[in-house]
């Protein structure tokens, strides 16, 4: 997390500055992975916690694990909805 003229900050899953403002809408009705990637990277960051992340989305702890580790395993094609699930050694179907 990182501070400057437009306060707290953190970089995004594109190299863009993401801030508290500029986080995906809280009403969403359906998520795209570059929106996914950047509630992952805003907790990564420090800019949210998981359970802050999780209540402002309505989301559960265990989506959003689910949403990091096909990140971290895949990027952002693991985070698409058409993806595959992950299979026990943690790669794609």
């Amino acid at each position: 997390m990182r501070e400057n003229k437009h306060g707290v900050h953190v970089i995004g899953p594109d190299g863009s500055i993401l801030t508290t403002a500029s986080l995906p809408p809280t009403n969403l009705k359906r998520w795209v992975a570059r929106r996914k990637a950047e509630v992952i990277a805003a907790v990564k960051g420090g800019l949210l916690t998981m359970p802050e992340a999780c209540r402002r989305y309505a989301i559960s702890s265990e989506e959003f694990l689910e949403w990091e580790r096909h990140y971290e395993s895949n990027g952002l094609e693991g985070l698409r909805a058409s993806a595959r699930p992950l299979r026990g050694d943690g790669t794609m179907h």
